[in-house]
Formats: structure tokens, C-alpha cells, sequence
């Protein structure tokens, strides 16, 4: 099992179980008890459990994204691919608002070579369109989620409400036809319904595994979406439902 599956593996097994002991994870994942010593001090680092002899106890709620450093190791290829096409939908002189995420963040190094101006919602997308030789960045204010650097509160709203963009490129938490476009953080899901109302047009992206999830808090309904893109894998019965929404669904 690669690292970072093994990684996500043992946060959800955590997360379960509430606190849980280093040899049922090594029986759980078929790693040596050694290698679960030192992944559970990675995740330490992180945030995301607390060590103690022996094993590890949770410090992620149900229901709680992962952190930003986590998820930024997972699923990287796909990630790109998602970014490429979704960077393919816009068109040179666009304005662009572009939500925060790991996703995001990929988009964003797809669009760095591009004639576009662009609102990043992340201090990590705007780190990464910095040097962009031909693009326009705009730098919205808010107050940075830390670690996540996602930027919130009414400041990055009242940057959103000032402009009008041509296309805001979202992610998500969760996404399906019958409950539409969720978040986990609350203040992170009133930004994203800010950059929706001052957008002509909304992509959101998505790994397939969102595609059957949902978070706590709601953003926007599927119709508000023009277009998804997702990867292969995506279930073709969740596909289907929000193609049938009027949704474009894009494969990657």
C-alpha cells in the first residue's frame, strides 16, 4: 500500500474507532508495527491524532475535513487532470474567482501561464499565481484559516460582492443531485456561495469520491452548477443525476 493511502487509511481508522492501538493497525493495513510508528508521528504533526503509548487517539471529529497538509499528498495525478480540464473551460481574457482546496490549488498551477485575471480564495493559490508572467491576480481580503489558508470572514465577502466574474471555479466537500454542493467549515461555505453569486458561470471539481458524499454545510443546489469535472471513476448513476439537473459532467 502506498504511503499516502496508508496515511488516509489510518485517519479513518482512527477516526472511527475513536483511539486505537498501533499492532490493529499494522494488522489493518499489513504494515510492519515500525512503519505505523512513524506514519502516526507524521499525522501527529499534522493535526490530525495525538500519540500515546502504544497507539493513538483521534483529534478529528466525524464529519471533519483532514488537514490541508494530508490532503495535499492524495491523489495528486488525478488532481491534475481535473485541473487541466477544468482550465481547458476557460478562455483566455476570462476573470476567474477560484475557490481554496487542494484541487484548487492545482488549478491554479494550470492557469499560471495564462492571459486571465484571477481572485484566488487561498493564500496557497496565490503564492502559486505570484509569478504568473501574464495574469492579473487579485488578492481578496479575509482572515486565513490556518494551515488551510483558505481565506474567510466578511472581508473576503465584501471583496467578492465588489466584483463580477466570468467564471468561479469551486471545490467541494461533498456534491450529488439531491443535496447539491456541500462544505465542512461553515465560514469556508459562505465564501464559496459568495463567489457563485458574483460568477456568470460556476465549475465545480471534484474527485469521484465526493460525488457520494455530503457535508454539513450547504452551499448551492446542483442547477447552480453550468459544469462538474470529475475523474473516471466517478459513479455513472451519480453522473447521470446531474447531468439530469442540467449539470454538464466532464470525465477526466
Amino acid at each position: 500500500m502506498a504511503g499516502t493511502d496508508r496515511l488516509r487509511q489510518i485517519t479513518e481508522a482512527v477516526r472511527e474507532a475513536g483511539s486505537i492501538g498501533v499492532a490493529e493497525l499494522a494488522g489493518l493495513t499489513g504494515a510492519s508495527e515500525m512503519t505505523i510508528r512513524r506514519d502516526l508521528e507524521v499525522l501527529a504533526s499534522q493535526g490530525v491524532l495525538e500519540r500515546y503509548r502504544g497507539g493513538a487517539r483521534s483529534l478529528l471529529l466525524r464529519g471533519e475535513e483532514p488537514p490541508f497538509a494530508l490532503r495535499a499528498q492524495e491523489g495528486t495525478e488525478v488532481k491534475r487532470r481535473i485541473a487541466v480540464e477544468a482550465a481547458r473551460l476557460v478562455a483566455d481574457g476570462e476573470s476567474v474567482v477560484l475557490d481554496s482546496g487542494t484541487t484548487c490549488l492545482e488549478v491554479a498551477r494550470a492557469l499560471a501561464h495564462r492571459r486571465l485575471t484571477v481572485m484566488p480564495l487561498s493564500l496557497h493559490a496565490v503564492t502559486a499565481l505570484t509569478e504568473a508572467p501574464q495574469l492579473t491576480l487579485l488578492v481578496p481580503g479575509g482572515r486565513p484559516r490556518p494551515g488551510e489558508l483558505a481565506l474567510t470572514g466578511p472581508l473576503t465577502q465584501a471583496s467578492l460582492a465588489a466584483l463580477r466574474f466570468d467564471t468561479a471555479i469551486v471545490g467541494c466537500c461533498g456534491l450529488n443531485a439531491e443535496n447539491g454542493l456541500t462544505a465542512y467549515d461553515l465560514d469556508d461555505a459562505a465564501v464559496k456561495r459568495a463567489a457563485i453569486a458574483s460568477s456568470r458561470r460556476v465549475i465545480a471539481v471534484a474527485e469521484a469520491a465526493k460525488l457520494s458524499r455530503t457535508a454539513l454545510a450547504f452551499v448551492a443546489p446542483a442547477p447552480a452548477l453550468h459544469a462538474v469535472v470529475t475523474d473516471d471513476s466517478a459513479p455513472d448513476d451519480q453522473a447521470d443525476h446531474l447531468s439530469a439537473a442540467g449539470v454538464t459532467v466532464r470525465k477526466v
